[in-house]
């Protein structure tokens, strides 16, 4: 008589039908939290900046700070929607009244003073560094350099520079070739700053490869 089949040992592929592995679910790399702690941090940065002990351009009342540095490097790193959100949260943190601009200054009686263009400009030149750096992001370290350069200057000469000098001119009483004159003074440190942007922003990339692979 044959012997009776082992119950013990169950039938070969029942247990997987049985039971079926359920698929991996793919972790997400960036979360709601993550995004709202870089906006955070790289508003407060850009504070920093501000509040720091600003240089003085004779015959202008408006004075070189590092603000823009700090505009710069949350786009670079942050990418086109963060960078923005962050130069934004920085706007709106200093409109309710904490001193988080230049000189200590906040309220939003800042934003009918002479440097009020550049202030305005600074969600939109976030933006547009952080969208022309993302098409960086795959170049090798030495042309991502020169990419990230070249994508802070164009946000400053595009969009910083021209909507500064024309507020600064309309509330200044100036003229288009005063006006020109006296914003064209900024134009050189505002290139060392992005030099020094698309340098720290290099390294910090190349220290956090995912913030190039998730960067909007």
């Amino acid at each position: 008589m044959p012997d009776a089949p082992d119950s013990s040992i169950p039938a070969l592929g029942l247990g997987a039908a049985a039971h079926p592995v359920a698929p991996a679910v793919p972790v997400a790399r960036s979360s709601a939290a993550t995004d709202v702690a870089l906006v955070a941090t790289f508003a407060a940065f850009i504070a920093v900046c501000a509040i720091l002990p600003a240089i003085p351009v004779p015959g202008s009342a408006v004075p070189i700070t590092l603000q823009t540095f700090g505009v710069m490097l949350a786009g670079l790193v942050l990418g086109a929607r963060r960078g923005a959100l962050a130069a934004l949260l920085y706007l709106a943190v200093g409109a309710a009244g904490l001193p988080v601009f230049s000189g200590g200054a906040g309220g939003v009686g800042v934003f009918a003073g002479l440097s009020a263009g550049y202030l305005l400009a600074f969600p939109l030149a976030a933006a547009l560094a952080g969208y022309l750096a993302t098409r960086a992001g795959g170049l090798r370290p030495s042309v991502r350099y020169v990419a990230l350069f070249a994508s802070a200057t164009a946000a400053s000469l595009l969009l910083i520079h021209p909507i500064g000098i024309a507020v600064m001119g309309w509330r200044g009483g100036l003229s288009v070739s005063e006006a020109l004159v006296a914003g064209s003074r900024y134009i050189p440190g505002d290139l060392i700053k992005n030099l020094l942007a698309a340098l720290v922003a290099s390294a910090v990339l190349r220290a956090f490869p995912d913030m190039v692979r998730r960067r909007p």
